[in-house]
Formats: C-alpha cells, structure tokens, sequence
C-alpha cells in the first residue's frame, strides 16, 4: 500500500495564521509571562513556531500523553509519557496541541494540569476537527477548523513520516 498526500493547508496559510494567533495571545497575555505547555510530539513544531511570534515573555516545557498505545483506536485511557519538568503552580499556563478530534485526551490532560493550581490555564490547537468530538473541550485558540480527514505534515504523523512536510496534507491510500 502506498499514500499520495494532497494539499490541505499551504504553508503561507499556516504562517500567517500563527502570526495571527501569536498577536492575539499576546495581547490577552499583555503585562504577563505564559508558560507553553507543547503537548509531543507532533505539537512541538506548531509551539515553537508560535512561540517565536509571541512578544510577551514566554516558558516551554513539554508534556507526552496517549490513548492510542499501538493502535489506531483511542484505547479511552490516557497514559502520561512524559510529565512537565516544572511546576506549573501560580503560572498562565497555555498548552500547545496540533490536532483536537475526540477531546478525550485534552479533556484528561487539561483536568490534570487544573489540579495543579495553575493561574489560568487556555487551550491552543492548531488544527480542531469538531466534527469528531466526543468529549467537550473549550479551545480558546483554534488556527484551522479541519474536516474529518486524514492529516499529516507540520507535526502530524502517518507511521512516524510526513511529520516535517511544511504544509497540512491529506493521507490518500492506494491499494
């Protein structure tokens, strides 16, 4: 089996939505430092890009969860990989995702880090597919609503490739 990928969203449409999105989270944040929590692996491009359009003061650190195991299907339990290195008490904490679809596991991750005693705690995807939601989960900054397809590039996987294609591709399969 083989795969074509077709464009989606061009990599200008990317840049100038996070340009975007980096002024508008500077400007609710003005006066403040945010702290990035950058959910891997696939969300570490999109934060860092992010982040270097971000004018206010701003921490990284990094989190792993899953509920995929080696499937395809979420497995519904949410397993922390890689917890953060820091505190993240008294902080605004602003976790960094490249995709939401079901919510189950932002939903779990974002309870986690609220008992944790952040100042404020906000939620930032590049790519939202509401279509596939199953658990509500408030995303307070969205570049890209996306339909229910099959994505790759800009962090997002097929097997561990395409992560580093600079555009979001759809996955076709050919038999």
């Amino acid at each position: 089996m083989s795969e074509n990928i077709r464009v989606l969203i061009s990599e200008e449409e990317i840049e100038k939505r996070i340009h975007e999105m980096g002024k508008e989270i500077s400007e609710y944040y003005k006066g403040e430092e945010v702290h990035l929590v950058s959910v891997l692996k696939g969300g570490v491009f999109f934060t860092c890009e992010l982040a270097k359009r971000l004018t206010i003061p701003v921490s990284i650190d990094f989190m792993s969860v899953s509920s995929y195991g080696n499937d395809t299907k979420s497995s519904g339990v949410v397993k922390v990989i890689k917890d953060l290195d820091e505190a993240i008490e008294g902080k605004n904490v602003l976790v960094v995702e490249d995709i939401i679809d079901s919510g189950r596991t932002l939903s779990y991750l974002l309870e986690n880090l609220k008992s944790r005693k952040p100042k404020s705690l906000r939620l930032c995807t590049l790519l939202d597919k509401p279509d596939r939601r199953v658990v509500d989960v408030n995303v307070d900054y969205t570049g890209f609503a996306i339909p229910d397809e099959f994505v790759v590039g800009y962090g997002l996987d097929y097997m561990q490739h395409y992560r580093n294609l600079p555009y979001i591709g759809i996955v076709e399969l050919n038999a």
